[in-house]
């Protein structure tokens, strides 16, 4: 929408003290806006759309995000264009969508990263629950504890009875610091009452291997990346962050069953566009998503990775933003996690 649009439709809300002359052309210039407003909305999308993705290649947000920009694609009939845009702890690139004109052309793709920056970071360029437009949250897919097996540790009891009587001598790796793999080992120190050092990385590959390599004793990392060095026994899993127990690692308790009540720190992925963008444009990619969420093989796909497809609806999304970002900001005041 133009500036004078815009401007149109302020007036249009504001003083009606103009004149019989004055208020003819203001009115006939809001119907201008409006009719020019709506006019965009219908005819979209009449081109591609971008979705930024603020994280590397082949992570979850990567994943995750081209498979709904290809269901938007396959439902639009329009070319929805995964760009990912990784560094600074995704900052630059969601800063790039909440920047963007309101227009439904760009989109970000976010995750918990997101939740834990609104207090990680002591200034943001942009505010989440501002600056944003929740369209809907894509999935959710829970984090494994999981420990070398050269440690001698097969359950979260003995964990935690280890680190109580060697305090501070064993250690965990993550992706960084700040990033949704370093808090919710942070939370489960917390909860576990341990001291357990933390040992970032680079990237959440590096944060693996370190781990395969017995450099490192053990991290939290997402279902869909760890799997298959769990199957293959290269890393043993000793507990699921979700609520419930994965269908694909049946034999691995949740952390509440393993002895810490109430812990639950899964990943999630969600869509959103700048603040601003017609109410039309959300209904439509929200719609959209949420069909392709509920596809057979998509859920079929979705659980075989071990994670849940959702399709939830923008009010229902904004809630869960709000919900992580209070639940994420206590953990970052508490365990003192400062950005590297």
């Amino acid at each position: 929408m133009s500036t004078f649009q815009q401007t149109a439709r302020l007036g249009c809300r504001s003083s009606l003290s103009l004149g019989f002359a004055g208020a003819i052309i203001l009115t006939l210039a809001c119907a201008g806006a409006v009719d020019v407003a709506h006019a965009q909305t219908s005819t979209w999308p009449n081109h591609p759309v971008k979705i930024i993705v603020p994280f590397g290649a082949g992570g979850p947000a990567d994943i995750y995000g081209r498979s709904i920009a290809q269901g938007l694609t396959e439902g639009l009939g329009q070319q929805f264009i995964v760009e990912d845009r990784p560094g600074a702890g995704s900052v630059p690139g969601t800063d790039a969508v909440a920047k963007a004109p309101p227009d439904g052309y760009t989109l970000a793709i976010i995750s918990n990263t997101q939740a834990i920056n609104e207090t990680l970071y002591p200034k943001l360029p942009y505010a989440l629950l501002r600056d944003f437009a929740p369209v809907t949250q894509v999935n959710s897919m829970p984090n494994v504890l999981v420990v070398s097996p050269g440690l001698g540790i097969s359950s979260v009891a003995d964990l935690v009875a280890a680190a109580r009587q060697q305090p501070g001598k064993l250690n965990y790796s993550s992706s960084g610091s700040g990033t949704p793999y370093h808090l919710a080992a942070e939370l489960f120190k917390t909860m576990a009452g341990v001291d357990i050092v933390h040992v970032p990385y680079r990237a959440s590959g590096d944060a693996r291997t370190a781990v395969l390599a017995g450099q490192v004793q053990m991290m939290f990392d997402s279902l869909p990346t760890t799997l298959p060095q769990i199957k293959a026994g290269k890393m043993r899993g000793l507990a699921i962050t979700s609520t419930k127990r994965s269908n694909l690692l049946p034999d691995i308790p949740t952390m509440i069953e393993a002895g810490i009540s109430g812990y639950e720190a899964d990943l999630w992925i969600g869509l959103l566009a700048p603040r601003g963008t017609p109410v039309a444009i959300i209904d439509r990619l929200q719609s959209t998503a949420a069909r392709y969420l509920a596809r057979a093989d998509v859920i079929a796909n979705y659980h075989a990775q071990g994670t849940v497809p959702i399709g939830s609806t923008p009010a229902q999304f904004a809630t869960v933003l709000q919900t992580e970002v209070e639940k994420w900001g206590r953990v970052v005041k508490f365990s003192g996690a400062t950005v590297d």
